[in-house]
């Protein structure tokens, strides 16, 4: 007897777990695979396939030479496509999904960044808890892309890092949820490269301003910023920064 066709919805929260998992840990034993298993009612060994069926028609994997499982790739590029077209729309369609299947509501699971805009009605609360969770989302996508790893710093506290956006959220929306568009910082170099005191070249090395290096003599340029002039970032387990991101960063944030 044929076994069950994979829905819309199991394919949408597959997905979802893709974005999250980086190529090597797609495996059965792999928690959140078993997790996932168990909220729809099948083997980690299906889930697990279905994560390399999309990591075969993921472009920028292939790419790099990392290479998925080809035999359902007809099954998951509808989704694929999907998402590449409409990133905003299905990710937060697919943490829906997840939290009906968890037995919550979207407002529970993320009440820890939601609790302050509970007052919000219709419109102006559905766009600020989609924005809102898409942002959890991308954080969760660009931490374990870096092993829960400061790029920089090697820090692997996760309350002390943060998924730092190469192009600003406000200035490009197709891309906001791009993996390619973010790096796992330490709050303060976060917030270095965000107001464009250090930036990235596109030999992934780091690059100091010259309002910073007019700081050389004080003691916390020794301390904090001589050692990472000129140091690479470390490499992602999938997504490295698109180089035109890094461009655009130097071209209009960063201070030259």
């Amino acid at each position: 007897m044929p076994k069950n066709l994979w829905t819309r919805e199991e394919l949408i929260l597959a997905f979802n777990l893709y974005l999250k998992t980086p190529f090597g840990k797609m495996h059965s034993t792999n928690k959140d695979v078993i997790h996932l298993a168990n909220l729809i009612g099948r083997t980690s060994n299906s889930v697990a396939i279905r994560l390399v069926n999309f990591a075969s028609v993921d472009p920028v994997l292939k790419a790099r030479g990392i290479k998925g499982m080809d035999g359902g790739t007809k099954i998951v590029q509808p989704i694929w496509n999907e998402f590449y077209n409409n990133q905003e729309e299905l990710v937060f369609l697919s943490e829906q999904i997840l939290a009906q299947k968890e037995n919550t509501s979207i407002e529970n699971k993320y009440i820890d960044i939601l609790s302050d805009i509970q007052d919000l009605k219709g419109e102006t609360a559905l766009r600020q808890i989609k924005t809102r969770v898409n942002q959890s989302v991308f954080r969760q996508m660009v931490l374990a892309n870096y092993a829960t790893k400061c790029a920089i710093t090697g820090i692997d506290i996760p309350e002390l890092l943060l998924a730092s956006h190469i192009v600003p959220w406000s200035k490009n929306e197709k891309e906001r949820l791009n993996p390619e568009n973010g790096i796992c910082l330490s709050a303060l170099y976060d917030k270095a490269f965000d107001k464009g005191i250090i930036g990235i070249n596109q030999n992934y090395e780091i690059i100091l301003s010259t309002a910073l290096k007019n700081k050389i003599t004080t003691p916390f340029y020794k301390m904090y910023f001589a050692p990472i002039d000129k140091l690479k970032i470390s490499e992602p387990l999938n997504y490295l920064p698109r180089k035109e991101f890094l461009e655009y960063h130097l071209d209009t944030i960063f201070l030259k």
